[in-house]
């Protein structure tokens, strides 16, 4: 009995992740760290509160990765650890300065006035759902992710979300899309997920047979870089043909 050739499902889910692909922070830390401290009477050069700031969050994110869930840490806890660090570097040392400028500051990114959804976003998320395709978020994310989405107007896309705090595990493991995985419902061969890191995003996907889209905005890669050339996106307006040729398998 000839059964013929056996073809790839079409797929059922694209999982997205968040920052730099569907929207980005408005402003430099630096700016928006010193607008905050304004509100407490600071006044502080954004360029020296940036240079602090990637300082002490390389440290902390070597030395506590993933918000310190393994060492007992939480998101909260986490970011409110990294302003405060990194205004002491610039000099402010008032402990109650210091703990209410954390705080404000932890929870006003949460606004969608700090945050840039970016030109294609909303659209293609309307066309990936038209096309009968059920979308979900995999993120390197704080438990905030949620407020910041619904505050954007876009929580509703989604079936569901998974951040790295909530998974206790981030990108570029594989037990976060293993959990993905799960919640979908669905085989690997099913799914799409679409990021612009080319180790956390694209590579980690396709370590568990889901297929990597890299959206490379700022031509940062090589067209050699992405197997099959087709899953490196310049925008996200050309994700929907890329998913549609994929529908049309089976």
């Amino acid at each position: 009995m000839n059964l013929g050739v056996m073809r790839a499902p079409p797929l059922r889910w694209v999982l997205w992740d968040v920052k730099d692909t569907l929207l980005k922070v408005r402003l430099s830390v630096g700016d928006q760290y010193c607008r905050e401290a304004e509100q407490v009477g600071l006044s502080l050069n954004p360029v020296k509160v940036n240079s602090a700031f990637r300082q002490v969050y390389k440290s902390y994110s070597n030395r506590y990765p993933n918000y310190g869930i393994a060492q007992g840490l939480n998101g909260h806890m986490w970011w409110t650890a990294v302003v405060r660090d990194t205004f002491d570097l610039c000099g402010v040392q008032d402990t109650a300065l210091l703990q209410t400028v954390s705080h404000n500051l932890y929870h006003n990114f949460c606004n969608a006035e700090n945050w840039e959804v970016f030109d294609d976003s909303k659209t293609v998320l309307e066309v990936c759902a038209s096309l009968g395709l059920k979308l979900g978020v995999v993120s390197n994310f704080d438990k905030r992710l949620e407020t910041i989405l619904k505050s954007c107007d876009l929580l509703s896309h989604f079936s569901f979300l998974i951040t790295s705090e909530d998974a206790s595990v981030a990108k570029p493991s594989p037990r976060i899309f293993e959990q993905a995985l799960q919640k979908c419902g669905a085989s690997a061969a099913e799914i799409a997920h679409v990021g612009d890191h080319y180790v956390k995003d694209y590579l980690a996907s396709r370590s568990v047979g889901i297929h990597g889209f890299l959206l490379d905005r700022d031509n940062k890669y090589e067209q050699s870089d992405v197997v099959p050339k087709e899953h490196r996106l310049s925008s996200l307006e050309e994700l929907p043909l890329r998913l549609q040729q994929h529908l049309n398998r089976g």
